[in-house]
């Protein structure tokens, strides 16, 4: 398994169980690094602490971003691992440089993370939430 997949999965669980203990911005790197515990080190620490750095703080403008992208699902109707694989796939899609991480990439990663952990419909719905924000963004590499 890639380890930035693996890494981004590991990021996934723990917004989840933040989101879900509604723990403080601190306590979220408490459980990241007790997660890491349970992976080999093929896992990318750095990365981990990277992603949770930038998706915290961003998670305003991310949220902000959810509810306008998906405007009949109230933030917190959202099940806790699309909302949070949202929160990921989102913080790449817009905040990662594009030359390390294509928008492509970004959304399939968070497609598939909702087809592991999530429901039915969760991979149509994180694609039709983060398609909608790639088109308002115009489109970027799309021909790569």
């Amino acid at each position: 398994m890639n380890s930035r997949h693996l890494s981004r999965q590991i990021v996934m669980q723990t917004l989840y169980e933040w989101d879900f203990k509604k723990s403080t911005a601190k306590e979220i790197f408490k459980i990241a690094n007790r997660n890491v515990k349970n992976f080999d080190e093929s896992v990318d620490s750095k990365f981990i602490q990277y992603l949770l750095k930038g998706i915290i703080g961003k998670k305003k403008v991310i949220d902000k971003l959810i509810e306008k992208a998906a405007p009949e699902w109230p933030l917190d109707q959202i099940a806790g691992v699309d909302r949070n694989i949202l929160r990921l796939g989102i913080y790449e899609l817009l905040f990662q440089n594009p030359e390390e991480v294509p928008p492509k990439v970004a959304i399939n990663e968070a497609i598939e993370l909702a087809k592991a952990y999530g429901g039915q419909a969760s991979g149509k719905f994180i694609n039709g939430v983060m398609g909608t924000i790639y088109r308002e963004m115009g489109e970027p590499m799309k021909e790569d």
